[in-house]
């Protein structure tokens, strides 16, 4: 790309002329000074080299990227008077293009969508369309903003859009390319502009600086580059205002008393204090920023940054792609994105994010971040839902005594055991750290006796009640199905049928189903040491009822469902956890109850209908 040139520069001789900001003696004037957009540059270029210019161009992207400068080049380059046709490097010498760079060709008319957005104003270009130009070869309208146009406004521009007379060109530009009507982008060739890349940027700030016989900072154009957030003009638009503040060389002090941000090593300490979760150091950091006058907005965005950086460094390493932190910073952000999770480092920028959300509008912007830091200093002592869920599945509670039923005996249970707390982390994390940290009872393992039990015709009864017992305790929802089991036996080696009542067919289907098969054979090796094959069968002995039915309690009485309740694993260790109490049964309520037979289940539905 070839290096942009001012537009004009003041003579010293003369009377001091008006003073010209830098991003408009700086504007791209040529489609290789287009800087971040050679995409676009090269497109534009070919067309105008093969002759296939379309009518109507839409460009769009964020502010300041150049979607008007490069409307303006094209401008030029279709209108060129040094050129027997259009041409992809205007002269900018001839009457044409000069009146192109100031804004005064007749032939050349920009529009501003915003407050030229009426019907009434579209019906006037229209009109206006058919005049053929005063000099040039095209009469090009440039419509800026143009998503601000009316919806009547764009319905009343569309037949002169898709069909415009041959001398006529149509540029539309706009920051937000959802508002416009699929029927305009149609009718439209569109380009994309992308935000600059710091890098870029920096180096384009670098040769203005030169240029205006300044000095600066390496560091400190970079900062600049980074906060312009990819818009080359809000670049050039903050160095000329660092420029003229400054006195002597620029530096990234300069640049962050104008900013109102903290300085990189300020950063640090507090990104320290934030992971060490030293929430007293955080707050006293930030109150003597606020003290100083910094901005609450601007740091919360140096967070983010940081946070980013430290997220990028945690997945891809110290050589992943350009950074957004300073090279001060880099060392550091190396360093601490060892220390923490990458799940911690991805909650800490959803706390972040949010919060520059949230402050949007609200008057207490310090208090937000305040509490924003106290978060962050406390995720390495928060646990996740798969946690809690992990902690609350531990075997170690066991569940109430099981009566035996009619045939083969049903298994018995253990006294539930103690699920000790650790009294620092309940103290600082509640009862959940407690659990996370607690050891399971002894009594949950199924080889808490002597050890494993080969599965065999003179150990079956031992087998099942330990198999049993022990996904009662491991899977309780899953062993509730298991009351409804009619008899269980050998039939083969390794390999054991259980059978369930022709009218428990629920039972019988989530228990064979892939998932039940598998934790249940899960169970079954933890007991006997051995895979052993599980078939599920229907029960076709006539009148054939669940093993443990006569050991149910009665949904008579919601008092004696109560009591009970606190024996069932989940509700004890609900209790034992979160110090929870059991206030009220409703009506019908009975975990114990095998499920419905498929009759009693078919005639409520029937009398319900």
């Amino acid at each position: 790309m070839s290096k942009s040139k001012p537009i004009s520069a003041p003579d010293p001789g003369a009377d001091a002329p008006a003073y010209t900001v830098v991003a408009r003696r700086y504007r791209p004037q040529q489609f290789a000074e287009l800087i971040g957009q050679e995409h676009v540059a090269n497109a534009l270029v070919n067309a105008l080299k093969s002759g296939r210019v379309a009518h109507a161009y839409l460009f769009t992207g964020a502010r300041g990227v150049g979607k008007t400068s490069a409307a303006r080049i094209l401008a030029k380059a279709l209108n060129c008077m040094k050129s027997e046709r259009p041409t992809a490097t205007p002269c900018d010498e001839c009457d044409s293009c000069r009146a192109v760079m100031t804004g005064d060709d007749v032939d050349v008319l920009e529009i501003d969508g915003a407050s030229n957005n009426k019907v009434e104003e579209v019906r006037d270009l229209r009109q206006n369309v058919g005049f053929r130009p005063a000099r040039g070869r095209y009469k090009i309208y440039i419509i800026d903003e143009v998503h601000m146009l009316s919806t009547s406004a764009f319905n009343a521009l569309l037949k002169t859009l898709e069909e415009p007379p041959e001398h006529v060109k149509f540029i539309l530009a706009t920051t937000e390319v959802q508002k416009i009507p699929i029927t305009i982008l149609s009718r439209c060739q569109r380009f994309d502009f992308a935000h600059v890349g710091p890098a870029k940027i920096f180096d384009q700030l670098k040769r203005i600086v030169e240029r205006e016989g300044h000095l600066a900072d390496d560091d400190a154009l970079r900062l600049v580059a980074r906060r312009a957030a990819g818009s080359m003009r809000d670049s050039q638009s903050l160095l000329d205002q660092l420029l003229a503040s400054a006195q002597g060389k620029l530096t990234t002090e300069q640049v962050s008393a104008v900013l109102g941000t903290a300085a990189d090593d300020r950063v640090i300490e507090l990104a320290r204090a934030v992971i060490g979760g030293d929430a007293r150091a955080a707050l006293d950091l930030i109150a003597a920023w606020v003290d100083r006058g910094l901005q609450i907005g601007e740091l919360v965005d140096q967070l983010v940054e940081y946070w980013r950086a430290l997220m990028l460094v945690s997945c891809g390493g110290p050589e992943v792609r350009e950074l957004p932190v300073s090279p001060n910073q880099f060392e550091a952000v190396k360093t601490q994105s060892q220390s923490v999770s990458l799940d911690t480092i991805l909650a800490g920028l959803e706390v972040l994010t949010a919060t520059k959300a949230r402050m949007r509008g609200s008057a207490h912007t310090q208090v937000l971040l305040e509490m924003a830091v106290v978060r962050l200093c406390r995720l390495g002592d928060l646990r996740s839902l798969d946690q809690l869920v992990q902690a609350l599945s531990q075997p170690g509670v066991q569940s109430a005594v099981v009566a035996t039923g009619a045939g083969t005996p049903a298994p018995t249970r253990a006294p539930a055991a103690a699920v000790p707390v650790a009294a620092e982390a309940a103290k600082k994390n509640g009862p959940l750290a407690g659990a996370l940290t607690a050891k399971p009872a002894e009594n949950g393992s199924p080889n808490n006796s002597t050890s494993t039990i080969p599965l065999s015709e003179s150990t079956l009864q031992d087998v099942w009640n330990r198999f049993y017992r022990y996904a009662g305790e491991r899977y309780p929802i899953l062993a509730k199905h298991l009351n409804s089991v009619s008899s269980y036996a050998i039939s083969a080696p390794n390999s054991l049928v259980i059978r369930f009542p022709s009218s428990y067919s629920e039972s019988h289907d989530t228990c064979s189903a892939e998932t039940g098969s598998l934790r249940l054979a899960d169970a079954l090796k933890k007991v006997t040491g051995q895979t052993i094959a599980l078939r599920f069968e229907r029960d076709r002995a006539p009148n054939s009822q669940p093993l443990v039915r006569e050991a149910q309690p009665s949904l008579a009485s919601r008092g004696d469902v109560k009591q009970l309740l606190p024996s069932l694993p989940l509700f004890k260790k609900a209790l034992d956890l979160f110090g929870a109490q059991i206030r009220q049964v409703d009506d019908g309520f009975n975990p114990f109850a095998a499920p419905p037979k498929e009759a009693e289940t078919k005639e409520g539905t029937d009398e319900e209908g």
